[in-house]
């Protein structure tokens, strides 16, 4: 069995795609006559569509003009904004740092299976993980657990040898609801003192592994007692 596991976030964790995803859901809205501003949308970057298009716009997503305004913004996503995206800095040592240390890694992204894939692949890392979810395998997304609870089942590994990574206000709510500790990057935008209830924080993925021995991730090693 692995030493543990941990519950990857994507979008403004690995790759730096958070003001994309909100540039993509405004161009969707501005297309069929509703104007939201673009500050409003990427503070619900984190969230699904079933919460972000209420929040945003009072817009069910499952009505029969929700689901078009969230299939064009997929659209507009991938054609204009995807293939501009790029990891952040050290990404792929962070990751192959947690495999050297036969730690288990599971994706939980409120993103779209076809878009999780693509993400992946631009952040250099697809071949590093052991098993992901999406959207698409979660009735609810964050801030509500459902999606961290997939991600949790798939690592096979025990409750108290489970850390997320993550970079919003929602990932937090999502981990704790789910009953483990998530560590937060401020380099999706969110700021820390936005991110105080989080286990620890740190600046970047390249922080994170400058610090690693210290980190909570240390820790999932048998030999090391957990401090939080």
């Amino acid at each position: 069995m692995a030493n543990g596991a941990v519950v990857l976030d994507v979008d403004g964790t690995l790759i730096d795609s958070n003001d994309a995803h909100a540039r993509a859901w405004v161009d969707a809205f501005a297309e069929h006559g509703i104007t939201v501003p673009f500050d409003k949308v990427r503070r619900a970057i984190g969230m699904g569509g079933d919460k972000l298009m209420p929040h945003v716009a009072d817009l069910d997503e499952e009505s029969t003009l929700g689901q078009i305004i969230s299939d064009r913004r997929g659209e507009i996503f991938k054609r204009k904004y995807l293939p501009r995206l790029k990891p952040f800095p050290r990404v792929r040592e962070l990751l192959e740092r947690f495999r050297a240390n036969d730690i288990t890694l599971t994706v939980a992204s409120s993103a779209q299976k076809d878009e999780l894939e693509a993400l992946l692949q631009i952040a250099g890392v697809s071949d590093l993980i052991d098993a992901q979810t999406s959207s698409d395998e979660a009735d609810r997304s964050k801030p509500d657990p459902d999606i961290v609870h997939a991600a949790m089942e798939r690592a096979k590994c025990p409750k108290d040898r489970i850390v997320m990574l993550g970079d919003t206000p929602y990932d937090i709510a999502a981990a704790h609801r789910a009953g483990i500790p998530i560590i937060a990057l401020e380099c999706g935008g969110w700021k820390a003192e936005e991110l105080r209830d989080a286990d620890a924080i740190y600046g970047s993925p390249a922080e994170l592994l400058d610090k690693y021995e210290s980190s909570a991730f240390a820790t999932l090693s048998p030999s090391v007692e957990r401090t939080f």
